[in-house]
């Protein structure tokens, strides 16, 4: 679909343009401010920390509590069902304001369950195994205290490490609610959420936020585009919503540009406004606002961890399938084309992170300009004839198995484009930043639509967003299928 070349110099820098000067975190480390799709930027909702304190608990429970003689296997079951039960009961849900107490009727009725089935299957398989009920109240009793003292010991680890290294925040609202809610983050740094900038009407503007004990006034940021730059510039993690969205003005369009950029939205709101049904059907606070996140599916660390996993087995087992296919195509592009077998070019990832995408070479561009700009090479008559089979049979994408092992792409999601073209579609397109929440893809949900080549942009982001909005792990599977199916048909672009 895209033309060919080499990286493009200064490309990645090309939609980078000053943005309203905001305030960056304070970091007690020092050093270079984190960018954006850093590491860094998600520890603060990382559940790999929860999970292994979870699966620890039954593992030890099992250790003090039943016989040597008892099948082991069942301690690997336990602590996969832990996990599993506590995922479905949302307790792996990034919060504001963690606590092992408000969890604890959940943690020990989980626990229970979980020893009542096991006593219940003991019974029927093993009934020299068998426990009693005592056994199961001492089991579920031992099990809850351990995973309250590794969950506890997690969240205060967590409460530190944020106090140390605060992301980034931006507060959308005006008046009192925007003041009292960024002096909270201020004055509460555990929250790990550091104001840089608010975001109110163009009318706030004169009003200059000072609050807190940081006696530096806020910037205003008062159009879509100013908050676009500072996000980019200041590498903005979160943002708070003092009403929701569709009561502030470009609420949605600010939230899809928000989440975008791979921002957390949180709504805080203050006593006896009306802020929806808590996520996970427990209720979060802000030093005593009421908190939820605003739902945006493209934020669960859990599932994407899982699809993450799925992505470097596929790929992982795709490129040694797949060498020898790679080899002779490798060979026919040297003898028909000459050097240069693998041509490099710059493409925009996940929350606007530029990357080198690498494919067959199937054409030689002119220049660098060419490659960058143009839109469509599908007919040029440049393309020699192992170029135009490659093209035709989609094997010249087969690199892109090395992209999504070094993970700068999944097997699923939106295809990536080049910055020119993103730039361009992005002010012509309502919604074309959004599809930069997911990771990019091989193939995507558009693309088995026949949504490839020289076909409607407006669709394709369409189709994008539709399945980052209801993206599953079944749904990916379902496009693979689709995918592999596709080849069959012949349709590159």
């Amino acid at each position: 679909m895209t033309m060919e070349s080499a990286p493009v110099p200064g490309a990645g820098q090309a939609t980078a343009v000053q943005a309203h000067t905001v305030h960056p975190p304070r970091r007690s480390g020092g050093g270079a401010q984190a960018q954006p799709g850093e590491r860094r930027a998600v520890r603060y909702g990382r559940p790999a920390p929860l999970l292994c304190a979870d699966a620890l608990a039954p593992a030890v429970t099992f250790a003090l509590v039943v016989p040597v003689s008892w099948p082991w296997p069942l301690v690997a079951v336990q602590a996969v069902a832990q996990v599993l039960l506590f995922a479905r009961r949302g307790l792996y849900r990034m919060r504001l304001s963690s606590s092992v107490l408000s969890e604890l009727p959940a943690l020990l009725g989980l626990a229970l369950l979980q020893w009542y089935v096991t006593m219940e299957v003991l019974d029927a398989w093993a009934p020299q195994q068998a426990i009693d009920w005592a056994v199961l109240a001492y089991g579920a009793g031992v099990q809850t205290a351990l995973t309250c003292a590794g969950r506890a010991a997690v969240y205060r680890a967590r409460r530190r490490s944020a106090a140390r290294r605060p992301l980034s925040t931006l507060v959308v609202g005006q008046g009192p609610p925007a003041r009292q809610v960024t002096a909270a983050l201020y004055d509460h740094p555990a929250y790990g959420l550091r104001p840089v900038g608010l975001v109110a009407a163009p009318a706030a503007g004169d009003e200059k936020q000072t609050t807190g004990s940081d006696t530096r006034p806020l910037p205003v940021l008062g159009s879509l585009q100013e908050v676009g730059r500072a996000v980019v510039q200041n590498s903005v993690r979160h943002a708070v919503f003092t009403a929701p969205p569709e009561a502030t003005p470009d609420g949605a369009a600010l939230f899809t540009l928000l989440t975008g950029h791979g921002c957390r939205v949180w709504l805080v709101t203050g006593p006896g406004a009306v802020a929806g049904p808590p996520v996970g059907g427990r209720p979060d606070h802000l030093w005593g606002f009421t908190a939820q996140p605003l739902h945006d599916v493209a934020n669960h660390p859990l599932g994407h961890g899982v699809k993450r996993a799925m992505d470097a087995v596929l790929a992982t087992a795709g490129l040694l399938l797949a060498a020898p296919v790679m080899a002779a195509c490798a060979l026919a592009v040297r003898l028909s084309d000459g050097p240069g077998v693998i041509f490099r070019q710059e493409r925009v990832g996940r929350h606007g992170r530029p990357f080198v995408l690498l494919k067959f070479r199937t054409l030689r561009p002119a220049d660098v300009q060419e490659s960058a700009t143009r839109w469509n090479v599908a007919s040029d008559g440049r393309m020699s004839r192992v170029g135009r089979v490659l093209r035709r049979t989609s094997l010249d994408e087969l690199p892109q198995l090395w992209n999504v092992l070094r993970g700068d792409m999944s097997m699923v999601g939106p295809r990536p484009e080049r910055p020119f073209f993103v730039a361009q579609f992005s002010r012509a397109y309502p919604g074309y930043q959004a599809r930069h929440r997911m990771p990019v893809g091989i193939t995507g949900l558009a693309q088995v639509n026949g949504l490839r080549g020289d076909t409607s942009i407006e669709e394709r982001a369409r189709f994008d967003n539709n399945y980052i909005e209801t993206w599953s792990l079944w749904q990916d599977a379902c496009v693979l299928a689709r995918t592999a199916g596709s080849l069959f048909r012949l349709g590159g672009s």
